[in-house]
């Protein structure tokens, strides 16, 4: 038993890094699911074949038309939020009125269809995606050689979710959202556009799922298997975060990203199923979630 935790310092710290860069994704994907719930409250199932679509999006751009990666930053979260509000206005405007698991239950069918369709037109092998030549390289830490692209994707989701946090805590446009998402009817009566702001909503919340996926494309093989493989585990960080919470969805990201990577050290047969664990010790303490707002 003592042996499994004289594990060197400096191994610890190197899969610490590494456990940070998923949980980047973690937060990134848990925030748009967060944003999505808390100011729709839909429980968005076709978030992991959104990411895949982001992925899906640069790769195509790339092969096809020739745009790199930062442009593939701007345009694929363009496209497939397009696409979300196209969803949310044909389909989930329908449902708002109803009972959240006719939502939940619309988003998953999408999810099949969506990637049923890839896996009949890309199979499951997969694309590679090159990591572009701005971010090639690596950084010797002494401990560890960490390369520069998983540098990166740390810093920019960190600031990207630290971004959407200020907007909707901290600006008036977000208090309109609180205001639509409480009371949409008197909202209204105050000339706030509000199913508008709720399509924008929903567009925005599926951007941030696929600018996820053109940052994971160069990192894991653009495949349509992507988002189902990793959904799950952001639905658990966004309940253990507290559902709707949108610090609660960065705070719980990252630090269960560092919580797999210390797993993955001392006890790597766990890591696959810690993040469970903690959601059921979560629920059982607290059901609202870390940072969630008891109803």
């Amino acid at each position: 038993m003592t042996e499994l935790f004289e594990v060197p310092l400096l191994a610890l710290l190197g899969q610490l890094l590494l456990g940070l860069v998923n949980g980047s994704f973690y937060a990134l994907l848990s925030l748009g699911l967060a944003v999505i719930f808390g100011m729709l409250n839909i429980i968005n199932f076709a978030h992991g074949a959104f990411y895949m679509l982001g992925a899906f999006a640069a790769w195509m751009l790339l092969s096809t038309f020739g745009v790199g990666y930062f442009g593939a930053l701007v345009l694929a979260p363009i496209l497939v939020g397009s696409l979300g509000i196209l969803v949310e206005r044909l389909l989930l405007k329908r449902l708002y009125r109803l009972d959240p698991l006719y939502g939940l239950l619309l988003t998953f069918g999408l999810a099949l269809i969506l990637e049923g369709l890839f896996r009949d037109w890309f199979g499951v092998s997969g694309e590679t995606y090159e990591v572009p030549e701005a971010l090639e390289g690596a950084i010797n830490l002494g401990f560890m050689v960490l390369p520069k692209y998983r540098v990166w994707v740390v810093g920019f989701s960190i600031l990207v979710c630290l971004a959407t946090w200020l907007i909707i805590e901290k600006t008036r446009l977000g208090s309109y959202l609180r205001a639509a998402t409480e009371n949409p009817q008197l909202t209204q009566a105050f000339g706030v556009n509000v199913p508008l702001m709720v399509m924008m909503t929903y567009g925005f919340g599926v951007g941030l799922a696929a600018l996820a996926g053109v940052m994971a494309a160069p990192i894991f093989q653009v495949s349509p298997l992507m988002g189902s493989n990793l959904i799950i585990v952001v639905f658990a960080v966004v309940v253990i975060g507290g559902m709707g919470s949108i610090l609660g969805a960065i705070v719980s990201g990252l630090s269960l990203g560092l919580v797999e990577g210390l797993a993955k050290v001392y006890w790597p047969e766990a890591s696959a199923t810690v993040v469970f664990v903690i959601m059921a010790i979560v629920l059982i303490l607290r059901p609202a979630g870390l940072l969630g707002k008891e109803q």
